[in-house]
């Protein structure tokens, strides 16, 4: 038995797999870096493959088009911002709701300024002439970090209740959100689920605001502004 079968038997790469996969890494790589260069429509599969040394047949034995990248991009990325969203919330007591809130929001922010091509390729900077997947990673993701939020803002809704509008029902949110927020969080009222969209707003709007760059010739002190956004926020909720 040759080494490459040793190791795949013994539930270990081989190493034409781990080549595989470094060079897979490396083509991301590159192509995040095209588009913080060149903004979301200049990633090109032909580009990477000259920066590589690669044939574009070769190249395109790891991602056949360019909307193969894009997804297999956004699919990594979306894992990223989801499990980090989860983890920071995850370490504060469920008996401290607004504590979970803030740590979420603070590690939205971090994770946007740590990765700004990244956020920008998930939130709103679409790429000229990518059809993405139907229900394909963004969608999924999406899904899972409203889902996540959602249930951060429910547990936290038996204090906020008294403080939000009465009149709220499920005519007022679309109906594609609200058949997904009743598939998945079923004790969810409609209030609590409009809450945790705006909500939402206020951890997103800042952020984006700052990885654009249009916050920083304003506030001398983003990360503070942020913060007391937030703290703002969970008092807005009853919560301190």
């Amino acid at each position: 038995m040759g080494i490459d079968e040793g190791e795949r038997a013994g539930g270990a790469m081989s190493r034409r797999e781990r080549l595989r996969l470094e060079t897979s890494r490396e083509i991301r790589v590159i192509a995040l870096r095209q588009m913080a260069e060149g903004g979301p429509g200049a990633i090109s599969l032909r580009g990477i493959a000259r920066e590589m040394g690669m044939t574009a047949r070769a190249i395109y034995s790891y991602f056949p088009t360019r909307d193969d990248l894009i997804t297999a991009l956004i699919g990594e990325i979306a894992a990223s911002l989801a499990e980090t969203l989860e983890s920071a919330s995850s370490v504060v007591p469920d008996t401290d709701p607004g504590g979970r809130l803030m740590a979420w929001g603070q590690a939205l922010r971090e994770w946007a300024l740590a990765n700004p091509e990244s956020f920008r390729l998930f939130y709103g900077h679409p790429v000229p002439g990518y059809e993405p997947p139907e229900d394909g990673p963004v969608d999924q993701t999406a899904r899972r970090v409203c889902r996540d939020l959602t249930r951060l803002v429910a547990a936290a809704w038996p204090q906020a209740r008294h403080l939000q509008p009465e009149d709220t029902s499920w005519s007022d949110l679309h109906p594609d959100h609200v058949a997904k927020i009743r598939e998945d969080l079923p004790d969810v009222p409609p209030a609590a689920a409009a809450l945790a969209l705006r909500v939402w707003g206020r951890m997103h709007g800042l952020v984006a605001l700052e990885v654009d760059g249009h916050i920083h010739p304003v506030a001398g002190n983003p990360a503070a502004l942020h913060r007391a956004e937030m703290l703002d926020m969970v008092r807005s909720l009853g919560l301190s």
